[in-house]
């Protein structure tokens, strides 16, 4: 069976270049292949004026650069990985989203070519970190590997499990800290009712989340006794949250669905605000798909 790779979108612009040399870092810590795809358009309108098809010769020039500049990249950051690189014709999102099929990771930078330069998100990454098939990174911040903690939000949906199995591997290769989040409003008395719940004291409430989720974390301490893990409890929301944290985080993950998302939605809130606003990496964690590794679950 062929190993699976990390793929790296690139399109030239300096959120993508930082995207390569964090992919190609993660591939060398994960001993993997790296795959580089640039994906250029080409309207049949342009090629039907095109006489002699010198635009089109062109348009393959820019993109064969691109491609072979980012190679260059990865290979300067990571010399020893394998590494490969495809350019190909089309339109970017849906062919990053069928590349995913049999990718181990998906690397993006967070913003692309075109689009307003306000925006914290292009559209690409957005698109791709919603839909891919295989996990999801989106480099916000320079591409290098910062030191800091791992941070993770975990709910108490069916999908935390997961989540959990994917930080506590991910902090494990790092060698650092896991900081595990879990935002939730406390119940508060009615004649509490025009105080905002974040701004109530509920010790006791507190003390009972927090059990529970010690004993949702318990498993993976057991199986990764040498990961440090800081359990954060919050009556923020879970996007304020880690947000906040990410300022001093190597990498947020979170997984691809949340509570309190439109049915068919496949990207929490709390996701989404991580992808425009936060200041480190952050990897999305694809429900259902292969764990890093393919380490089995513990027992609880």
């Amino acid at each position: 069976m062929s190993t699976r790779a990390i793929i790296v979108g690139t399109d030239g612009t300096e959120s993508s270049k930082a995207a390569v040399d964090w992919a190609a870092r993660e591939a060398r810590l994960r001993h993997l292949p790296l795959r580089i795809m640039h994906v250029f358009e080409w309207v049949w309108v342009d090629a039907h004026y095109d006489i002699g098809g010198e635009s089109l010769d062109f348009a393959r020039g820019f993109a064969e650069a691109v491609s072979a500049a980012a190679l260059d990249r990865a290979r300067a950051v990571a010399p020893e990985i394998e590494c490969t690189r495809d350019t190909v014709v089309g339109h970017a999102t849906p062919e990053l989203i069928a590349a995913s099929q049999g990718a181990e990771l998906m690397v993006l930078g967070h913003r692309g070519r075109g689009g307003f330069a306000g925006l914290g998100l292009g559209s690409v990454s957005q698109r791709v970190a919603t839909h891919a098939k295989c996990p999801v990174v989106v480099v916000r911040g320079d591409g290098d590997f910062v030191e800091g903690p791992v941070v993770v939000g975990v709910d108490d949906s069916p999908a935390a499990d997961h989540v959990l199995e994917t930080a506590f591997e991910v902090a494990a290769g790092r060698d650092c800290v896991l900081t595990v989040v879990r935002a939730y409003l406390p119940a508060v008395p009615s004649w509490l009712a025009r105080v905002r719940a974040t701004e109530v004291e509920t010790p006791e409430q507190d003390a009972a989340e927090r059990a529970r989720l010690e004993e949702e974390v318990a498993p993976w301490r057991d199986k990764f006794p040498d990961v440090p893990v800081e359990i954060v409890l919050t009556h923020d929301s879970a996007a304020s949250a880690l947000v906040g944290l990410s300022s001093r985080a190597c990498l947020v993950i979170v997984g691809s669905h949340g509570h309190g998302v439109l049915a068919g939605a496949l990207l929490g809130s709390a996701g989404l605000q991580l992808l425009h606003h936060a200041s480190c990496p952050v990897y999305v964690v694809r429900h259902g798909s292969r764990r890093i590794g393919g380490t089995p679950r513990p027992r609880v």
